[in-house]
């Protein structure tokens, strides 16, 4: 159901517009089983929000929930051009509330996940005002944080690289942000289990020591619990690579399961070669239960775990044939995959968007490891990496995986640190860019193939991201 027409925006709308027909929207709308929720975040400066919002808007978008995520202090910014000091923050600074107050009344109308501090009462029962005027479910997330180690920690990592910083001492701006929390404390009301037990929210505990969960209403909501009591924030890094180069692999067949070539053979020695070399603590391998991935895996050296989630996207009864057979055979369908390749399925086999729903309890998985290799194939790797680099769904399918490079994954403040290692054993390459269409086609991609040839399966080293 579009609920677009209540909040006075069309379904192309952006998150920061400005919604100048909100006029015209009625007065109440009756909240059905499958309204949409708003996501509001709950806590004092420095305690994780913007983290939380980002990722968790992030893992919505990936499993097919369209999510927007509006931060208050990057609009304040934009209101407010220049930033003196603490000052703007105190209750009693009645220009700055306005100010600040404004802010916020003007995005409500775009946003899905509310990024602010939403510290007050007062603030609070404005958006559920909102949320009930215009059909929203509305789910609370608070972080409470005591630990002054961590608080600490993310002043160092996000804070002092504000723009409300710049150029400006390091102590100095430590100084000040603290003072801005002082000034919120002052008026700060956490959410309260008996004031408050007709709300819908999760409290969430020194970064994820403890969880407290209060009146669930839907599916969603669940899944965004189940999500926040998953991520962490420990330092770790992921590994994801391809299995090494498979005898299919080297016909330019898709699928099956075939065991691995001689180059790739020497990939599985050279991983296992590179991964003692990372000095890895607590390493965890996962494989899927195709020969190619448990072979790469075992030169490695280290206890292995099989997967049955990480196997390659199903193709169905295109399975071990070349996109050339697949073009001559079924070739409605070799067109209609390349008009949607994420939502396509193959007949009797799957689509990238079945992929990431089968992908879903590795993606909860990784979030509560923490130093990981996934040794997986192209799709699956694909939808694993969609998700760290926060990838659209029309993005995905292209995603460059070749053979033989090993993607490092490191997790940072609001975001995925990306090292590409190529370890020096040439591939065939597999990857197949999107096809351009007839009429679109000019003189800059006269040498590109339509829907797809033997140039794709030539022998070439493997290229990297």
């Amino acid at each position: 159901m579009n609920y677009s027409w209540r909040l006075g925006f069309s379904p192309g709308c952006g998150a920061t517009c400005q919604c100048a027909c909100a006029s015209s929207i009625p007065a109440s709308v009756p909240q059905f089983t499958n309204s949409p929720t708003m996501i509001v975040l709950v806590g004092l400066p420095a305690r994780g929000k913007t983290y939380i919002s980002k990722k968790l808007t992030r893992y919505l978008n990936w499993i097919g929930v369209p999510t927007k995520v509006f931060n208050v202090g990057q609009y304040r910014r934009e209101a407010v051009r220049s930033y003196s000091n603490f000052e703007f923050f105190r209750p009693d600074n009645e220009e700055a509330m306005k100010i600040r107050n404004a802010t916020i009344s003007q995005h409500l109308f775009c946003t899905q996940v509310f990024d602010a501090t939403n510290t007050t009462r007062e603030r609070r029962e404005v958006i559920l005002s909102f949320a009930k005027e215009y059909g929203y479910k509305v789910f609370f997330v608070e972080s409470i944080c005591d630990d002054p180690e961590i608080i600490a920690e993310n002043i160092k990592q996000v804070k002092l690289s504000s723009p409300d910083y710049v150029n400006c001492d390091k102590d100095e701006a430590v100084a000040d942000f603290l003072k801005r929390i002082e000034c919120y404390k002052v008026t700060y009301v956490p959410l309260d289990d008996d004031c408050d037990r007709n709300l819908s929210y999760i409290k969430i505990f020194n970064v994820g020591s403890r969880y407290l969960v209060n009146r669930v209403q839907d599916h969603i909501q669940s899944r965004i619990v189940y999500y926040l009591m998953n991520i962490h924030v420990t330092p770790r890094t992921i590994y994801l690579c391809r299995h090494g180069e498979s005898d299919l692999n080297l016909l330019g067949r898709i699928g099956g399961d075939s065991g691995l070539s001689s180059r790739g053979n020497k990939f599985a020695a050279a991983l296992g070669k590179y991964i003692r070399s990372q000095c890895i603590p607590d390493l965890k391998i996962w494989t899927s239960h195709m020969k190619r991935t448990i072979q790469t895996a075992e030169a490695v050296g280290v206890p292995y775990e099989q997967w049955k989630a990480l196997n390659e996207i199903d193709a169905g009864v295109c399975e071990e044939m070349t996109y050339e057979e697949i073009q001559e055979h079924y070739p409605e369908e070799f067109a209609l995959r390349d008009q949607d390749k994420y939502r396509y399925r193959y007949p009797k086999g799957e689509s990238y968007e079945d992929l990431v729903h089968r992908l879903e309890p590795v993606i909860m998985e990784l979030e509560r490891q923490e130093n990981v290799l996934v040794v997986c194939h192209q799709a699956v790797m694909r939808c694993l990496l969609a998700y760290f680099l926060d990838k659209s769904a029309d993005e995905l399918p292209y995603l460059k995986c070749p053979l033989h490079t090993v993607l490092k994954l490191t997790p940072v403040a609001y975001g995925c640190k990306v090292e590409s290692v190529f370890l020096n054993v040439e591939a065939v390459n597999t990857h197949r860019d999107r096809p351009v269409c007839e009429h679109t086609r000019t003189d800059t991609h006269r040498d590109r193939p339509v829907l797809g040839s033997p140039v794709f399966w030539s022998a070439a080293t493997s290229t990297t991201l």
